[in-house]
């Protein structure tokens, strides 16, 4: 029962400064995402097909979420786009305070868009908000099709699942069929896009989405 308690007053904390960090975003008309998966999963490789597709477009900036390192920023910034590492030390997960901090260093007046990548997790990145409007999940085929079955939470506090590296498919034991119905339980709302970051192929149905979000959030805050 003690831990429980600690957990959900973790969890309350968190939450509050989470809400600020919303609050901040609507007032400078940043749409933000929370982009998870488990390590390895293509985070990154998205991040940088989404920042091609949309940088003409809008503006944009990142936040880079590691246990150590810094050379998913090191990729990001090579794109010329604002960037901030945040090293957790060990921490599974970015929490809205990491945020909070974090944005001190960008400059977020004018940016359309923040992509916060967080720590490669399956589990609790999920349970912390960082003030994002949605989450967004990444699967990659080689991880196998129970994921959903076993992190459901993930799945059903996501707004979009990406099935990535769709071009490994003749390659890996990967039963899509299940993937997607699984996820489904999860989350009957969810928006599930076939991709492979690799390639390029499926990645349109995503570029619409997120701009599509975009524009809808623009349209409310303006």
């Amino acid at each position: 029962m003690v831990t429980i308690s600690v957990v959900k007053q973790v969890l309350d904390a968190n939450d509050r400064i989470a809400q600020e960090n919303r609050r901040l975003f609507d007032e400078k008309g940043i749409y933000v995402i929370n982009l998870m998966s488990s390590p390895g999963a293509g985070k990154t490789s998205l991040v940088e097909r989404t920042i091609e597709e949309l940088r003409q477009r809008y503006k944009l900036a990142v936040i880079e979420g590691d246990i150590q390192d810094t050379y998913d920023a090191e990729r990001v910034a090579a794109l010329g786009i604002p960037v901030v590492q945040i090293n957790t030390g060990g921490g599974c997960h970015i929490d809205a305070n990491m945020v909070r901090e974090a944005m001190a260093d960008l400059p977020l007046d004018g940016v359309d868009l923040l992509i916060v990548e967080n720590v490669g997790n399956l589990v609790c990145p999920a349970e912390f908000k960082v003030g994002e409007n949605d989450k967004i999940m990444i699967l990659s085929t080689p991880e196998g099709a129970d994921k959903p079955s076993k992190y459901p939470l993930m799945f059903h506090e996501s707004s979009v699942l990406l099935i990535n590296k769709m071009d490994l498919m003749t390659h890996v034991s990967f039963d899509l069929t299940k993937a997607r119905a699984d996820a489904l339980k999860c989350n009957p709302a969810l928006a599930i896009f076939e991709v492979s970051c690799k390639t390029g192929n499926g990645l349109d149905g995503w570029f619409a989405w997120i701009t599509e979000h975009i524009e809808r959030f623009k349209t409310r805050t303006a």
